[in-house]
């Protein structure tokens, strides 16, 4: 599931899919702001065909977290 994420990542947020790692903080790290964020999570949710809840997104602030949430909904890629 991470390849396919970091391949997602570096799409949306314009960025090298070997800077992405399960530690990788989209703000610090990736320097993703809030529209940025946004994008992804749209993206997230046409691929995965869920809804994440905007309550829950601030939880969501590294690609291991992501991943793990996505793994918590029954979703393996």
């Amino acid at each position: 599931m991470l390849e396919e994420m970091k391949k997602m990542i570096a799409e949306q947020l314009s960025c090298d899919e070997n800077e992405i790692n399960l530690e990788t903080s989209f703000k610090d790290d990736l320097g993703a702001d809030s529209l940025d964020l946004f994008e992804l999570v749209m993206a997230l949710e046409d691929e995965y065909n869920i809804e994440i809840p905007a309550e829950e997104l601030a939880d969501l602030a590294t690609v291991g977290d992501v991943i793990e949430y996505l793994k918590n909904r029954g979703i393996e890629a």
